[in-house]
């Protein structure tokens, strides 16, 4: 597989604190990749190495095929949690501004600015100044402002922050686009909900390590804990002659664990011999959220 980001045993210290402890991942080409970790887990520390902000102490950092960071600036995008908007400028020049530091012509950030104020139909902020802006605007600016130069890696740290479900959905729509067209996004976010969404593999970090990594369906998998909701037409009074373990029953939906060496088809089978009907039987995957709190939980008390 073709990776745009490698890194490998990258470590970092500031004063006596291990900020990033060893940490290796890898960023496939074209691929939505979740950046997690609790506060203080080492996340900005790693996002400033990786945008050459700052140096490992060791290890090493391998973008787009070189070693070295010292040019990669115009091929990355940065989006950070605390936005960088100049207050007293406009956003047409703003933006023009931004897209000449990452090394494109006035010709062409004129067009690709163009381009996305047309496509998020706010062509009447041009002469808008930031300060002007409400939270939400400010924010598609600033989501502008990291991709108008077209990186091929784009970090996003909490894109959605501020943003109305309209806006987040019309974010969404375009990191998934930009996926598409052949970017790679590292994406860093306390939402699971949004992992499970839209990331296809992430890394967990807590205090400096990576505590898991993987991709998002493998990592759902093999969290599982044989735990099935089933839905019947009657409401079940006894389980006795059953044989299974129920967690909850509420109504017609009773969630069941299996028992050691028990099969979802034995209990199809003893639900179909006594004669109950059954709607539907579906696993109960973890969501990431759980798995977010139970490694995190499990690596702290190691």
């Amino acid at each position: 597989m073709n990776h745009l980001l490698e890194l490998d045993k990258v470590y970092k210290e500031y004063s006596n604190l291990i900020a990033v402890n060893n940490i290796s991942l890898k960023v496939p080409s074209s691929c939505i990749f979740g950046l997690l970790g609790p506060n203080g887990a080492g996340k900005t520390s790693l996002i400033r190495i990786i945008t050459g902000i700052t140096k490992p102490d060791k290890g090493t950092v391998r973008f787009h095929n070189s070693y070295s960071n010292t040019n990669t600036s115009s091929l990355i995008g940065y989006m950070p949690e605390e936005r960088g908007l100049y207050k007293k400028m406009t956003v047409g020049e703003q933006l023009i501004y931004l897209c000449r530091l990452k090394g494109l012509s006035k010709q062409d950030s004129l067009q690709s600015v163009n381009y996305w104020l047309d496509k998020f139909e706010i062509q009447s902020w041009w002469n808008k100044k930031v300060e002007e802006l409400s939270k939400g605007m400010s924010q598609k600016v600033q989501f502008i402002a990291t991709v108008a130069h077209k990186p091929k890696l784009i970090i996003l740290d909490e894109p959605f922050s501020g943003l109305d479900p309209i806006n987040t959905n019309l974010i969404k729509d375009e990191i998934i686009q930009l996926k598409n067209d052949g970017a790679s996004i590292l994406f860093s976010t306390h939402r699971m909900e949004q992992v499970e969404e839209l990331c296809e593999e992430i890394v967990l970090v807590n205090k400096g390590k990576n505590v898991l990594s993987g991709h998002v369906k493998d990592i759902r998998q093999s969290h599982r804990e044989n735990l099935f909701i089933i839905e019947t037409i009657d409401t079940i009074s006894s389980f006795e002659d059953l044989d299974i373990n129920v967690v909850k029953q509420e109504n017609h939906n009773i969630t069941i664990r299996l028992k050691d060496n028990q099969s979802s088809n034995q209990v199809l089978t003893n639900f179909i011999k006594s004669g109950h009907q059954i709607l539907s039987f579906n696993e109960v995957l973890p969501t990431f959220n759980d798995i977010f709190i139970k490694t995190v939980n499990e690596f702290s008390h190691e």
